[in-house]
């Protein structure tokens, strides 16, 4: 009797110390928490703010993407005669503002397929109909000389070019009726970005135009996210070559850096330089 009274006591002190222990409390993340790290804009396949690892909004992804290549659009204004206003809508209405498949795995910003005179690289993609043959290209800067070319090249574009080079309505229009797009609603698409964004400004500098009023309240500040200290304001005298030499950079890379298909330059042009 003795052994067993002596055995019930020393049970109960086993499990009089194991009930002090503390318990382990394990706390759940929320529904739908994803940890993510900041990613510079300007990157590869970015989606988020320099600032933040809050995702960009649209908003702020189409002004990263106009302030990306508003450069190369006058450019090819320059050189083509094709408004700037026209090319930035288009890229931004085809692309995606650059986050579309064909723009991310392609760097095809304008949809253009293949035709029978392409011998460059393809990309198989559905669209109008299955698996239908899209051109690839090695840099974006290379699929916006394209779209130059396909524009001056086709003679059903030929009408858009008696068209004046500041009227971006009538331009917008006459791409759907030169057969651009089957989507009728194309003009207005092209427009209403053009009109929310202003990009009409970029057609005013080219043609040495006053901004106007409209165009000023929301005028875009060129290389949108990138910080101050890694931008060169371009200033008279200024060549893409002197330029280069002040940073250090070969005049390939510093027109890399800012998707620049020649060297022309106008005075308070910003540059990536960093």
């Amino acid at each position: 009797m003795l052994k067993k009274t002596a055995l019930f006591l020393l049970i109960g002190t086993i499990i009089g110390c194991g009930s002090s222990k503390p318990a382990i409390v394990t706390k759940k993340q929320p529904v739908g928490w994803k940890y993510s790290k900041p990613i510079q804009v300007g990157s590869s396949g970015n989606n988020t703010s320099p600032t933040t690892s809050k995702p960009m909004t649209t908003n702020e992804l189409t002004k990263a993407y106009i302030a990306q290549y508003n450069s190369v659009a006058m450019n090819n204004m320059k050189m083509y005669g094709i408004p700037a206003s026209i090319i930035l809508a288009q890229g931004i209405l085809e692309s995606g503002a650059g986050k579309g498949d064909l723009a991310m795995t392609a760097n095809n910003h304008f949809g253009i397929k293949c035709h029978n005179d392409w011998t460059g690289d393809k990309i198989y993609k559905d669209d109008d109909s299955p698996n239908e043959c899209f051109r690839k290209y090695d840099k974006a800067s290379e699929s916006y000389q394209d779209h130059a070319l396909l524009l001056t090249g086709k003679k059903r574009y030929a009408n858009l070019f008696a068209l004046p080079k500041g009227d971006y309505k009538a331009w917008a229009k006459g791409l759907r009726e030169a057969g651009y797009a089957t989507d009728p609603r194309y003009p207005e698409k092209l427009i209403s970005y053009i009109e929310t964004y202003n990009l009409s400004q970029y057609d005013s500098k080219v043609l040495g135009k006053a901004i106007t009023k409209d165009e000023a309240k929301v005028l875009l500040e060129d290389n949108f996210g990138i910080d101050e200290v890694n931008l060169y304001e371009i200033q008279k005298g200024d060549t893409l070559y002197s330029v280069s030499k002040k940073f250090n950079l070969t005049v390939e890379e510093l027109k890399q850096k800012n998707n620049l298909m020649d060297t022309a330059l106008y005075v308070g042009q910003k540059l990536i330089v960093k």
